[in-house]
């Protein structure tokens, strides 16, 4: 199969204009052929597959996965046996490679621990080139034929408003955007505090914002008061989900239209937002499986314990019935606009704002992901949650890596803690040492960020 762009480019646009049962058609032989590729040169794959038959295009006749399960062997998870955890991990440690190719052909994206397992993860080149023509389907399906001028007035100039410091997925596509584009593309810390980041939006006036969620919201707040002055032409949210309604009062404040998708680092281009509030799986390259908590398929119009999805472009670290710890509502009938891909709702991705009084009588609200880039450099931690248990008080719980010290570990985070409150002028706010682990949410999830309710 050819998988230049320009042949992705005319695949992806025939299938969606010969509709569903084309896009079955595709997802069932690219299946087979990720379960055959992945049998055949991932030692994992072979003993995990060894009573499957062979030329399955059914996900159920598979074995599910997890993250645990896949970082735990790594090695043998892999499709090339030049890369190693050990390599690997030597590249993440190092912040001055983020942007750049591991072993000159792959491309390296780190993710939190938010379900009890950092996660390290490969993409080759073919996959991004997927990405990038789903992309192009994605943006498509956002931007009218009038846009585009008002785009090009600003010279595309694009903000992005995501984690810094580590090897993220939006870190990494930051920094090479940055290299191809110069000074077009604004980068700001999600640790930013609000004004300094309302002042950095107020200079740049981006055409394009790319932002977390919650932190969009925050924006949001700030243009009705007044101190905010922009207008994208197109905002884009990741990472966290907001209520319809939140996203209807963005676009209505920022004079903007929304746009919001659901992914991941193990399939960063899992589904796009319509019109009408659903999100579309890219189902010709994804498989996602609504399922019960033995995973068995949960009817479409029905919430799902959780979500597996099988990402039918990457080859070096196949993901194949991967657990992605989420619950999903998929639409039982045609959504209205038309696209013929499925469509779904996430339910269990909700954004938890961390909000403080200030000393003058006002409040301040931090994003959890500014929380997750700010612990995420330190080493030994294997998991951390962040509770407010009063307006002022923060209680630190966190389950250290074997190999590290539990006190020093602690000064560490309490001190980087500290300092994020500083810089948001929230000295007053204390944080105090859990002597209990992390709590695991009744799903098995262990939410890093438990607000005051």
């Amino acid at each position: 199969m050819d998988d230049s762009v320009w042949w992705l480019l005319r695949d992806t646009r025939r299938v969606m204009r010969r509709g569903a049962a084309s896009i079955e058609q595709r997802q069932r032989a690219r299946l087979r052929d990720m379960v055959a590729f992945a049998r055949a040169y991932s030692p994992f794959y072979r003993e995990l597959y060894r009573q499957v038959p062979p030329g399955v295009d059914d996900p159920t006749l598979l074995p599910a996965t997890t993250k645990g399960q896949l970082m735990a062997e790594f090695d043998a998870w892999g499709t090339d046996r030049a890369v190693t955890r050990e390599a690997v991990d030597a590249f993440v440690d190092n912040p001055a490679l983020i942007g750049e190719r591991f072993l000159d052909r792959y491309t390296v994206a780190t993710t939190s621990g938010t379900t009890g397992t950092r996660g390290v993860f490969l993409i080759d080149d073919a996959a991004l080139r997927v990405t990038n023509v789903l992309a192009a389907r994605v943006v498509g399906a956002w931007l009218r034929p009038r846009d585009l001028p008002r785009i090009l007035a600003r010279r595309a100039r694009m903000t992005m408003v995501n984690a810094a410091g580590g090897h993220f997925a939006s870190t990494v596509a930051a920094v090479r955007l940055q290299r191809r584009r110069g000074n077009r593309v604004q980068v700001l810390p999600v640790t930013t505090p609000l004004p300094d980041l309302v002042d950095a939006l107020n200079r740049f006036q981006p055409a394009l914002l790319a932002s977390y969620a919650s932190t969009a919201a925050l924006l949001a707040s700030e243009q009705a008061a007044g101190r905010l002055h922009i207008n994208p032409v197109l905002t884009m949210l990741s990472a966290e989900g907001l209520p319809l309604s939140e996203n209807d009062r963005i676009a209505r404040t920022l004079r903007t239209t929304v746009a919001n998708s659901y992914a991941a680092t193990e399939c960063p281009f899992l589904s796009y937002s319509c019109q009408h509030g659903w999100l579309h799986v890219n189902a010709d390259w994804v498989v996602v499986e609504p399922v019960d908590v033995n995973h068995r398929p949960t009817p479409p119009g029905q919430p799902s314990h959780t979500v597996l999805i099988s990402n039918l472009a990457n080859r070096i670290q196949p993901i194949l019935r991967y657990d992605l710890g989420d619950s999903v509502l998929q639409r039982p009938d045609p959504c209205p606009c038309g696209n013929p891909l499925p469509a779904l709702r996430v339910q269990g991705r909700a954004a938890d704002l961390l909000t403080f009084p200030t000393a003058h009588g006002g409040t301040v609200a931090i994003a959890p992901l500014a929380f997750a880039t700010t612990l995420e450099p330190i080493p030994g931690i294997d998991l951390y949650q962040i509770a407010q248990t009063t307006p002022t008080t923060l209680r630190v719980r966190l389950r250290p890596a074997a190999d590290a010290d539990p006190d020093q570990l602690w000064r560490t985070v309490h001190a980087a803690i500290t300092r994020l409150l500083a810089t948001h002028d929230l000295s007053h706010v204390s944080t105090e040492r859990g002597g209990e682990p992390p709590q695991a949410s009744p799903g098995g999830k262990y939410p890093t960020i438990i607000p005051l309710h």
